[in-house]
């Protein structure tokens, strides 16, 4: 969904990366409009930011643009759906949060109407100063959404928090500002990608899966407001960020002994992660050689642990969300698996249509009803889980 976004550059050398912030958010398709400090305009060119944004920068409180009536600082945040700060130098997060209006951007924070959201960057040392803590915890209070500093190397050669987050995990943060909260409150864990069972040290048996249903699904329920904790496996696709915890498992007894480490917190569980069935019984510390007789090794398999049914099938177990991805008999499958599991919501779909690939269709099964819905990207598809998934959870 196309926004207007106000985005505000204070002073320091984190500057540059809101130039990238810009180019990304209109690639998503959002009208991008920059406001400056003085400071900030010592470190990069407002020209480089109208180039960028399609539209005039606004460096000071009282030039003309904005409207002409000398009120930039109000009428900028009355035609903006979300106004946020990147960077948000230290000196700029403490006027906000004791309420000083004495500059462009601290006057638009005072005047706004809409959302704001600030990212800031800072020294390692200015970040854990008590009285920069006290105003980023007023700031939280005041329902300012705050995107957490990165820890790394500083400009100033020192290592540790404070770094802005790069410009992709912002654009990937902000629609989580304007979404709908449904969830909010509730801690999901999910499991995603594809699980590998080792032949040897070198082979093994996996499947096609891609893992981005699974981030899909990690994004739409963190910007719906929940607490996501996330347990992977072999992926092809980048890791979601802002969520609360996320831990890589590559075997599916591993992910087995992952998530019953985490599950006694959560009340939701969605199982996407493409496990495989089997494991390798006699698999070899060794790789496996050929021995010149023409005859391959003999591969024997085991039974992997059910990690979906076994939580199910805890004394108090969390709503659970199962997927059934088949080839052929779709729905009838998936409507015996989610019996066989007693799980109360499950996602139906086929392997053609869905795994490796950036779409998907999906059936959406519960005890009251089925919905099928069209081929769509798998964010799309995603949402509708979610909204879903929101339904059950507030009946």
């Amino acid at each position: 969904m196309s926004k207007h976004i106000l985005l505000g550059v204070s002073g320091g050398i984190a500057a540059y990366k809101s130039c990238e912030l810009v180019r990304l958010l209109k690639k998503q398709g959002h009208e991008v409009t920059v406001a400056m400090s003085r400071a900030a305009a010592e470190f990069v060119s407002p020209l480089t930011f109208q180039a960028l944004s399609g539209n005039p920068v606004l460096t000071d409180t009282h030039d003309g643009l904005g409207g002409g009536n000398g009120m930039a600082h109000i009428n900028l945040t009355r035609a903006a759906d979300v106004f946020l700060i990147a960077p948000a130098s230290a000196n700029t997060l403490a006027k906000i949060a004791n309420g000083i209006a004495d500059n462009l951007l601290t006057n638009l924070a005072a005047a706004r109407k809409c959302p704001l959201a600030v990212a800031p960057a800072m020294n390692v040392e200015m970040w854990h100063n008590p009285a920069n803590l006290r105003n980023i915890e007023r700031l939280i209070a005041d329902g300012i959404t705050v995107f957490q500093p990165a820890s790394g190397e500083q400009a100033c050669g020192e290592t540790g928090i404070g770094r802005m987050p790069e410009a992709a995990e912002l654009a990937d943060l902000l629609p989580d500002v304007w979404s709908p909260k449904p969830l909010r409150g509730k801690k999901i864990l999910l499991t995603a990608g594809a699980t590998f069972e080792a032949i040897d040290p070198v082979r093994g048996i996996t499947n096609i899966s891609s893992g981005q249903m699974g981030m899909a699904l990690a994004r739409a329920c963190r910007a719906a407001g929940a607490e996501v904790t996330l347990i992977y496996g072999q992926i092809q696709t980048a890791l979601p960020p802002g969520l609360v915890h996320t831990e890589q498992a590559v075997s599916a007894e591993a992910m087995y002994r992952a998530v019953h480490r985490h599950i006694a917190a959560q009340d939701v569980f969605i199982a996407v992660a493409a496990v495989a069935d089997y494991k390798v019984k006699n698999s070899s510390s060794r790789k496996l050689k050929k021995d010149g007789t023409g005859q391959p090794p003999q591969i024997e398999l085991a039974e992997n642990p059910d990690i979906l049914a076994s939580v199910a099938a805890l004394p108090q177990p969390p709503f659970c969300v199962g997927f059934a991805a088949e080839s052929d008999n779709v729905l009838e499958y998936a409507r015996a698996k989610r019996l066989k599991k007693n799980i109360p919501m499950l996602v139906a779909n086929q392997v053609s249509l869905a795994m490796g690939k950036p779409t998907n269709q999906i059936t959406i099964i519960d005890a009251q009803q089925e919905t099928a819905f069209p081929e769509s990207s798998k964010p799309q598809a995603a949402a509708q889980i979610v909204a879903r998934l929101a339904e059950l959870l507030g009946a």
